[in-house]
């Protein structure tokens, strides 16, 4: 299943003003201006609203792993989840903007294991996870990015 919004409308970005700001320098560049954030890549993720049903719009930091892109629901170390996060558990087809390229995708999150495997890796690219997950209670969630077309 593909994101797709009503009448082609543009994503709706987020409510948060510097990343709204960056995901429309992300996209308004074809991918070349506002790729990185505190030095660590990011990428556009474009899901649907499991309540609305609108197509919406986030910049988020990435890891890799293989062919995958990896996904924190960091939260800024928040004890709830991000609300992205909540969308793709609801619906797990997403498009991705990394740099030039845009595609489908599906998200799924990692389990325990696996997010015990590639943890350190997300913690070198970006100190503050760590920091993050000591300062709550939740589990936070590391989420596989799997291109689908």
């Amino acid at each position: 299943m593909a994101v797709e919004s009503d009448g082609g409308a543009a994503p709706r970005l987020s409510p948060s003003g510097w990343v709204a700001k960056q995901a429309e320098l992300y996209e308004s560049s074809g991918g070349t201006k506002g790729t990185t954030q505190l030095g660590v890549p990011c990428l556009l993720l474009d899901y649907v609203g499991r309540r609305s049903g609108t197509v919406r719009r986030t910049v988020l930091m990435y890891g890799r792993d293989g062919d995958d892109y990896l996904i924190v629901g960091s939260n800024g170390g928040s004890d709830s989840h991000p609300l992205w996060y909540l969308n793709l558990l609801e619906n797990p087809a997403v498009e991705l903007r990394v740099g030039t390229e845009r595609f489908p995708a599906e998200a799924s999150t990692l389990s325990a294991r696996e997010k015990e495997r590639v943890w350190p890796g997300l913690v070198d690219l970006f100190p503050r996870y760590a920091q993050y997950q000591e300062g709550t209670a939740r589990e936070i969630p590391v989420v596989r990015l799997r291109r689908t077309g």
